[in-house]
């Protein structure tokens, strides 16, 4: 049998995706390409790894086995490269954070000089919302997570990174008087949530409560970006961070309307498990934050001072 690497690793993909389109995807692919390579994959063995029902590819017993065995090969390839880097004297390892939606417009930033510095960290982000955030803390899958609200878990420790602010949201077609109070307008306008789960929704559903607002009309939507088009097009008006809306602010698509008691302000915090024992290059990337936080902050935020 020749199978290579680069075929376990597509086949592996395939098990968790159920899906040559989606593995494809986000393994920056053509489909044509991962079909090839499952079908070399498949030509090394008599038994049939997938079988395809409708238009459904399904994993076969045989296949599963193949592919416990396959993330073995992996993890040892993986473990060989490392300790190859370690050998050289460089960081080497998977660096495994879980970040909330919105914090996809905040990490990045405190991560890429790091990453260059450190070419042998395979780095893995998660972007999800609060709620899956915690349980993959809770459960160990990942070495850091990024919140905006802090977990009522007392067995946490954190480092602050950034504040985050929370203001009240408009696309820019009404203008708004000083005469008009903001109870009757939060009232009268669709307000556009969160899903729950969100750390965004608890904020805002918290500011409405302690105000005691009614809302009239209540929309959901699933994503950060998806509430932001919803504004940009007159959908209706929304408790939004200010750190992801920076462009819509710029481009003058959207607008802060002014209200008591906004912005609410928050962390942006790394937390990790009391007592968790960092791998080297957690370890590492927590000691380069403690040192060039400020610096990152001055350098790539100053824009946020502005509001």
């Amino acid at each position: 049998m020749y199978y290579t690497l680069n075929q376990l690793k597509i086949f592996l993909k395939i098990v968790e995706t159920e899906s040559i389109t989606k593995a494809s995807e986000e393994l920056r692919l053509t489909q044509p390409a991962v079909s090839i390579q499952l079908k070399n994959l498949q030509d090394q063995f008599d038994v049939p790894l997938t079988e395809v029902i409708g238009r459904k590819i399904h994993i076969t017993d045989f296949g599963k086995e193949i592919a416990v065995m396959a993330a073995k090969i992996l993890a040892q390839v993986n473990e060989i490269n490392v300790k190859t880097m370690a050998y050289k004297g460089l960081l080497a390892g998977k660096l495994k954070i879980s970040v909330v939606s919105t914090g996809k417009y905040v990490i990045p930033y405190f991560l890429v000089d790091f990453m260059r510095t450190n070419p042998g960290v395979e780095l893995a982000i998660d972007v999800t919302n609060k709620l899956k955030v915690l349980e993959s803390l809770e459960h160990n899958e990942v070495d850091l997570a990024l919140v905006s609200i802090l977990p009522l878990h007392p067995q946490i420790e954190k480092m602050d990174l950034l504040q985050n602010k929370l203001y009240f949201v408009g696309n820019m077609e009404r203008k708004f008087h000083r005469s008009e109070t903001f109870k009757d307008l939060i009232q009268s306008v669709p307000m556009i949530y969160r899903e729950s789960g969100s750390g965004t929704r608890q904020v805002m559903e918290r500011y409405i409560e302690k105000n005691k607002f009614t809302i009239s009309k209540k929309m959901e939507l699933t994503s950060n970006e998806a509430v932001k088009q919803a504004l940009v097009a007159g959908l209706g008006y929304s408790v939004m961070p200010l750190i992801g809306i920076k462009n819509e602010l710029f481009n003058k698509e959207l607008q802060i309307i002014p209200a008591k008691g906004l912005p609410i302000k928050t962390t942006w915090s790394l937390i990790w498990l009391k007592g968790k024992r960092h791998s080297p290059v957690s370890m590492a990337f927590l000691n380069y934050i403690k040192v060039h936080k400020s610096q990152i902050v001055q350098e790539k935020f100053s824009w946020y001072e502005q509001y």
